[in-house]
């Protein structure tokens, strides 16, 4: 008999920003270094012979939790990814949704019809699932093995070993980040002693306590996830100026140094030279927010440019500024730029602090309207 720990990664930067991971090789966040020393304090005294990884930098990252007090080999493999989202690879769930109502549910609630153009279906991420943990089990028979993985990944196999219907996946919660799954394996067959155990996290480390996608009532939906779409300042100048001078306010505390003119010019040009330079970021259908990015300022050093990030009043301090603004890291990795600038202003306190919680660090300091500007950067580690 095999015993095989089965644990998903620990948070991901598209776990954080609400972006569809995948296969995309995302990075781990700060809260999921931690998860993974809660982890690792785990599997400190139990034993294990042997250790397998999907060959993302997420399970890899995660995989150390098992080495720091085992001294194992981590064995990859890309047939342990998750499943393969097509199209949808570095999607936020709230395009998918719109890009696609009827099949984010099916997703969600009855995974064997879903589809996606690009995609493994359910039912071939079952079988590849399956087939590379029993060969793992049987590799190692007599002996304890810890396999990291992900999250629908590990999901579909528990479905097809329990026996739990596509239609009845939501009997069969998602499990949360390093959540933990005990499996027997004995000539040719599963025993699950427990499954998406995540005990070992406080709610202060729990992805899942923040969140409420997650939930059987809830069948998937989340009305806190954003979606994107082009914003044009020819179509909607009154638009634009606003959220910059809402966003002038947030950093100055009044207009003075303001140009509406000048600012929508610049904007005119941004967007000649980039269509998607100038993004609308959505609530449901409501316009919330605005994103304003430039790939080329910075491309001479690989660093994509920010240049404006701003909510609508009553949607600020409400946590919701992190999905924009992973929506623009991800936009930038997918790119291939090694980091991302912006500039902020030294009045606003909130602001420094916030991008300083998300990996920034500052650079330098630069002249601006009124007040210094802190030159910030996030290197993609």
């Amino acid at each position: 008999m095999t015993t095989l720990y089965l644990i998903r990664h620990a948070q991901a930067e598209g776990n954080l920003y609400r972006i569809a991971q995948g296969q995309f090789d995302s990075y781990i966040t700060e809260q999921g270094y931690r998860q993974i020393d809660a982890l690792a304090e785990r599997f400190k005294d139990i034993h294990i012979d042997a250790l397998y990884s999907s060959d993302l930098r997420r399970t890899r990252a995660t995989a150390q939790a098992i080495t720091r007090y085992h001294d194992l080999t981590v064995h990859t493999t890309p047939r342990l990814r998750e499943i393969s989202l097509g199209v949808c690879e570095g999607m936020s769930f709230g395009d998918m949704r719109k890009l696609d109502p009827v099949q984010m549910d099916y997703f969600n609630n009855d995974p064997e019809k879903w589809r996606c153009e690009g995609a493994e279906t359910f039912a071939e991420c079952t079988e590849r699932m399956l087939s590379v943990v029993t060969e793992i089990a049987e590799a190692n028979d007599g002996k304890t093995v810890a396999v990291v993985s992900h999250g629908m990944a590990i999901r579909s196999m528990l479905a097809r070993i329990m026996g739990v219907k596509s239609e009845d996946i939501s009997s069969l919660p998602h499990g949360d980040n390093t959540a933990v799954t005990l499996l027997h394996y004995d000539k040719g067959r599963y025993k699950v002693e427990y499954y998406n155990d995540n005990s070992h996290l406080p709610d202060a480390l729990s992805t899942f306590a923040k969140q409420t996608w997650w939930r059987k009532e809830t069948g998937g939906r989340d009305a806190e996830n954003l979606s994107y779409a082009p914003l044009s300042p020819f179509e909607h100048p009154e638009v634009y100026i606003d959220f910059y001078r809402q966003a002038w306010l947030a950093a100055h505390g009044d207009l003075k140094f303001f140009s509406a003119d000048w600012y929508l010019t610049a904007a005119e040009r941004h967007f000649e030279r980039e269509k998607n330079s100038i993004i609308g970021v959505y609530r449901l259908d409501e316009l919330i927010g605005i994103l304003e990015l430039d790939c080329q300022k910075g491309a001479h050093a690989s660093y994509g440019w920010i240049s404006l990030i701003c909510m609508k009043d009553e949607y600020r301090r409400k946590g919701l500024g992190i999905q924009p603004l992973g929506y623009a890291i991800t936009h930038f990795q997918k790119l291939g730029f090694k980091s991302a600038r912006l500039h902020v202003s030294s009045q606003n306190e909130r602001a420094v602090r916030f991008y300083t919680r998300c990996g920034f660090e500052k650079l330098g300091e630069e002249s601006g309207a009124g007040a210094p500007l802190y030159l910030m950067e996030k290197k993609f580690k």
